[in-house]
């Protein structure tokens, strides 16, 4: 199992020399490595975007939905067959904008999956338009004047939800993050793991070495069961804490289904009654 390459190592990779997505390809690849997952039972899925072009890199079973859509597949998915391990992954665009309404009901639901989150503040596949977490007074072709709504905090919306895991990674902080990433995987239960990325071409202010010097990782003393001290550090603006903010243990989405109270096996081992089937039709007219 050790010696499956995640990664592949023979296609051409559509992002610019310098971007975080690099970075995160291999960080997930040397998670993925290091716990060891069947790569049959593991799958990727994600919307659109380039962060969202990661599992077509990837040796192992992926799902590319719509822009903003990777996370009720990914629910779907892991319901229908819960030994998979499910990870959904995009942009912050594609998972807070277009995605916004369902990151919100899936972290309500509590699905089972991991939730990777490439923030660069900046959409960088249609060439450089603001994005939900884009800071006031980013300018940008189309905000020449400068960004004047507040940027959409996913941490501390995450954490007054109670979702059940939240982190902030970055990717300059390649051994932290992939620490973070097997925690998350392992966690029983929706886990939010937003990694903050560079975009060099389309965003010439969040570098990285801005980065570097807004970024710090929690406390020491940080306990991640405390609600209102994670929301209080997920709050931070001026200085983004990097960790586990929040970690709780609640009862999952799929084990909660009807259809697994009385009968364990996955949905795709069971068979059709076509009797039933007609009788479910006929009764919805």
């Amino acid at each position: 199992m050790s010696e499956h390459v995640w990664v592949k190592n023979d296609c051409d990779i559509a992002w610019c020399p310098g971007c975080g997505n690099h970075g995160i390809l291999n960080i997930l690849g040397k998670t993925l490595a290091a716990l060891q997952l069947p790569p049959q039972t593991t799958v990727l899925v994600s919307g659109i975007g380039q962060a969202a072009k990661i599992p077509q890199y990837c040796n192992t079973h992926f799902f590319n939905g719509l822009h903003g859509r990777a996370l009720p597949p990914a629910t779907a998915i892991k319901a229908s067959n819960p030994g998979l391990t499910v990870i959904a992954e995009s942009g912050d665009g594609d998972m807070y904008g277009e995605g916004g309404n369902h990151f919100l009901h899936c972290i309500r639901r509590n699905p089972n999956i991991t939730n990777i989150v490439h923030n660069n503040m900046v959409y960088g596949l249609t060439k450089g338009q603001a994005s939900p977490t884009s800071q006031q007074g980013f300018t940008t072709p189309l905000q020449i004047d400068g960004v004047v709504a507040e940027p959409f905090n996913p941490l501390t919306v995450a954490i007054a939800l109670k979702a059940s895991f939240v982190a902030r990674a970055y990717v300059g902080n390649p051994e932290q993050t992939q620490a973070i990433l097997q925690a998350a995987i392992k966690h029983k239960g929706y886990a939010l793991v937003d990694i903050l990325q560079p975009c060099v071409t389309f965003n010439k202010h969040n570098t990285y070495q801005w980065f570097k010097e807004h970024t710090q990782s929690l406390p020491e003393d940080h306990d991640p069961t405390d609600q209102l001290q994670a929301f209080a550090r997920a709050g931070e603006a001026e200085q983004l804490y990097l960790g586990i903010f929040y970690r709780q243990e609640k009862p999952v989405f799929e084990e909660q289904l009807v259809a697994y109270q009385a009968d364990k096996r996955p949905l795709f081992q069971r068979q059709l009654d076509p009797d039933k089937l007609a009788a479910s039709m006929q009764a919805m007219g």
